[in-house]
C-alpha cells in the first residue's frame, strides 16, 4: 500500500457545505510489542461492533488531529498520528434514524500510553489485537483491507 503523503491544511467549518456524503477521520492506533505490531479496536456505543476511532472534522484542526482527538476521547490513546493518509472506507451511519453515507479517512497513530480516565471511558471496550484478527473483526471490508495491509514499518 502506498501512503499519501500531502500537506495538510486546518479545515474551516465556517465555509463549508452539507453534502449528502459525509466525512470522518478515523485512528488506526498502534503499537509494538516484541517485534510485533498490533492494532487497537473499540467497541460502538449503539450496536457494539468492532471498529476504530472515528469522528467528524473539527474547526481548525487537520484530519490527523481529528483523529487523534477521537482517538483520546473514544479511547483513551495518547500518542502522535502521521498525516499520511491510510486510505478511506465507507460505510452507512444511522443519524437520527435515517442512514447516512459517510467516508473515513484513516490516519496512523502511535500510541504512547493508553490511559484508564477518557471522556468515554466505561462506554466502549478496548481490544490489542494483530492486524490479522483485528481486520476479521471489523464489519466493513474496506477498513478490514487497510487494518491486514498495515505496516508501521513503511510509515
Amino acid at each position: 500500500m502506498t501512503l499519501q503523503k500531502v500537506k495538510q491544511e486546518p479545515i474551516n467549518l465556517q465555509s463549508a457545505l452539507k453534502s449528502d456524503v459525509r466525512t470522518q477521520f478515523a485512528a488506526l492506533c498502534f503499537r509494538v510489542v516484541d517485534d510485533k505490531t498490533q492494532v487497537l479496536l473499540i467497541t460502538s456505543r449503539g450496536t457494539g461492533r468492532w471498529i476504530i476511532p472515528r469522528g467528524w472534522p473539527m474547526d481548525n484542526k487537520t484530519p490527523s488531529e481529528a483523529a487523534l482527538t477521537e482517538a483520546w476521547e473514544e479511547a483513551g490513546v495518547k500518542g502522535k498520528a502521521l498525516e499520511a493518509t491510510l486510505g478511506l472506507y465507507s460505510y452507512t451511519r444511522t443519524i437520527s434514524g435515517e442512514e447516512v453515507p459517510c467516508v473515513a479517512m484513516v490516519y496512523p497513530v502511535k500510541v504512547k500510553s493508553v490511559e484508564d480516565d477518557y471522556p468515554e471511558a466505561g462506554q466502549r471496550d478496548r481490544k490489542w489485537l494483530s492486524p490479522q484478527k483485528a481486520a476479521k473483526r471489523v464489519s466493513e471490508p474496506e477498513l478490514a483491507r487497510i487494518i491486514k495491509d498495515f505496516d508501521h514499518r513503511k510509515l
